[in-house]
């Protein structure tokens, strides 16, 4: 990477800018709004400032262990292994360079993945080409672990050296804790054993990664990237503890552990999140009385950012997703294919999953480039920052006595609960809008092909050490549930009350529209009308069971309660106000308005309320 000049030549062309200079244009332009309304703040509470300056001096670091883009991985999450085995040739025939086996129950497997046995992982993985030494993720579960060991022997027994082969082979019991809620073992007793299995693979003269440290869990349960992060970090330092305990020296120990991370739609939390996992790490490292290496980080496209309703719209986010993953730093990437909140993927899914990371490598080159970010102030305070809230929360959990310890007191699943509440309320609000969903929903989409629909979520075995569970949610749900009750049933529709000229009415009614129709909701109405004779008609004609008012605040003045009238008297069982009632509020309610949508309402608890049975 060619260093370019502090002042290129063109400079002169243009007046020099300044920060001051900048800030007195933007006071300007707020029109005595304070300059504080441009800052915003993250999930973890981070400030984002409107302007950074660049960080002179700041050099790139090479983040992945080896030159070059990250590894694609192609998904073996079918239950039928036949079938699991052709859609992966498929993966693998057509740009995909590694595999991620995906086992029922683990963190990723979303309802489906493959069955436990040495038969099942044998079929699925019949004709791949093992000696081109294919890179292999692994999603284990607790009742699939003994799975690590049958892929290890099937790759013994076609003469392949195990210390040639790079496979991180996913013993991550902690994670699976989290996931269930329970646990058949105190740590204290489970630490040892699964520091058994590992080094009996070291034995065998593997050199993989065997346990992973996986933050899927937080993300899917509504957790902060913060929050991910010092999961990730306290999840590696118990097994870090846990190997050398057994025997391991720490050297050898931090070499045997992996990382996994969500990356979501918000591109520049989840640049930071990447590059702050390596810092945190080394800082780790560096504790231990380690230097720094590479770490290996594989990614997965975030769960919880996933829509059944318009599916299509996942492509973006699942692309803005890679897109952070890759510039920061993450040597391999499972993109989740855009029906995977629906059910199983076929080929075609597949498909859009992997070409989206190879136009990003091919076209858009963003594997040439070590660490882009480097240097931008943006991006280093908040990497900065977010280094700094996940270490103050694994300081905490530490002097809690670990994380299996705040796991089991409930305290770490208490901080990862408020964030999931505070991100509902910002959903229920549109203040984090949802394409497709709260925002512009498509209420005559048509249906998306899958393999098999996704199932019912079902319990798993009791546990001996039962504590409050990291349970996964995706965003959309609530809002996705009044949708399939107004489409299971003849739902309510609204008719859109247009007061006056496409003028006053028009930006009103299309909030109103996209408002209700997120709750499956269907809007009826276009023209406006001058009088509340021919509007009461038409409603009566509509066949709609309640009522939106749509206009200006001057129409709103002097119309707004006749027309609320009009309708109650035509038949509506609600009447609703689209705008801010102000100080009108009581005389509009005593002419029968129900209740009111503007921008910043809770959005989801109007939708229940419209959608609620006369």
């Amino acid at each position: 990477m060619t260093d370019t000049p502090s002042d290129p030549a063109f400079a002169d062309v243009f007046p020099r800018a300044d920060e001051a200079r900048w800030r007195a244009l933007a006071e300007a332009a707020l029109k005595g709004k304070p300059f504080e309304s441009l800052i915003s703040r993250t999930a973890d509470g981070i400030e984002i400032q409107p302007l950074y300056q660049r960080l002179v001096g700041e050099r790139p670091r090479p983040w992945r262990a080896g030159a070059g883009p990250w590894r694609v991985c192609a998904r073996v999450d079918h239950t039928d292994p036949a079938q699991a085995n052709a859609l992966l040739l498929t993966d693998l025939e057509n740009g995909a360079d590694a595999i991620h086996i995906v086992f029922a129950g683990s963190v990723g497997a979303h309802g489906f993945g493959l069955p436990a046995g040495r038969e099942a992982l044998a079929v699925a993985l019949d004709g791949v080409a093992l000696e081109a030494r294919v890179p292999i993720e692994v999603d284990l579960s607790a009742a699939t672990k003994d799975s690590a060991g049958f892929l290890a022997g099937m790759i013994e027994a076609r003469h392949i050296d195990p210390a040639s082969y790079p496979v991180t082979f996913g013993f991550d019991p902690l994670g699976q804790m989290a996931l269930g809620g329970g646990s058949p073992l105190a740590w204290s007793a489970l630490a040892p054993l699964s520091a058994g299995l590992m080094k009996e693979l070291a034995a065998r003269g593997w050199r993989g990664r065997f346990a992973v440290a996986d933050g899927r869990v937080v993300n899917a349960a509504g957790g902060t990237p913060g929050q991910e992060l010092a999961f990730v970090v306290a999840s590696a330092v118990a097994y870090l503890r846990a190997l050398e305990d057994s025997g391991v020296s720490i050297a050898d120990a931090r070499a045997m552990i992996g990382f996994r991370l969500s990356a979501d739609a918000d591109e520049f939390a989840g640049v930071a999140k990447f590059r702050a996992l390596r810092r945190l790490w080394g800082r780790v490292e560096q504790a231990c009385g380690l230097a720094p290496a590479p770490i290996h980080i594989h990614a997965e496209t975030s769960w919880r950012m996933m829509t059944r309703r318009d599916p299509w719209v996942n492509l973006l986010r699942a692309t803005i997703a890679t897109f952070s993953a890759g510039l920061g730093g993450a040597d391999a990437i499972s993109v989740l294919p855009f029906t995977q909140a629906i059910g199983l993927p076929d080929a075609f899914a597949r498909r859009m999953a992997r070409n989206a990371q190879l136009i990003l490598i091919e076209e858009s080159n963003l594997g040439r480039v070590a660490d882009p970010a480097a240097g931008a102030g943006g991006f280093e305070a908040l990497t900065e920052a977010l280094c700094e809230r996940a270490w103050a929360l694994f300081q905490e959990t530490e002097a809690a006595g670990g994380l299996y310890a705040s796991l089991l007191s409930g305290a770490f699943q208490a901080k990862v609960a408020e964030a999931r509440a505070a991100r509902e309320r910002d959903v229920a609000r549109r203040k984090a809008p949802i394409t497709g969903v709260s925002e512009f929903p498509n209420i005559h989409e048509a249906p998306v092909d899958v393999l098999a629909p996704i199932p019912t979520s079902a319990s798993g075995p009791a546990q001996a050490i039962a504590f409050s569970a990291l349970a996964p949610g995706r965003d959309a749900e609530p809002l996705e549930r009044l949708r399939d009750a107004a489409e299971a049933g003849p739902g309510p529709k609204v008719f859109l009350a247009n007061l006056g000229p496409l003028a006053a009415f028009g930006a009103r009614a299309m909030f109103a529209r996209n408002l209700f129709e997120a709750g499956g909701i269907e809007a009826i109405g276009g023209d406006g009308f001058d009088d509340e004779t021919s509007l009461a008609a038409a409603y009566s004609a509509s066949g709609a069971t309640i009522a939106c008012l749509c206009s200006s605040d001057a129409i709103y003045a002097g119309r707004a309660s006749a027309a609320a009238r009009a309708l109650a008297q035509a038949g509506a069982r609600q009447v609703w106000l689209a705008g801010r009632p102000g100080t009108a509020e009581s005389d509009w309610r005593a002419a029968g308005v129900s209740g009111f949508i503007f921008a910043g309402c809770d959005v989801l608890a109007a939708l229940e309320r419209a959608s609620a049975p006369a």
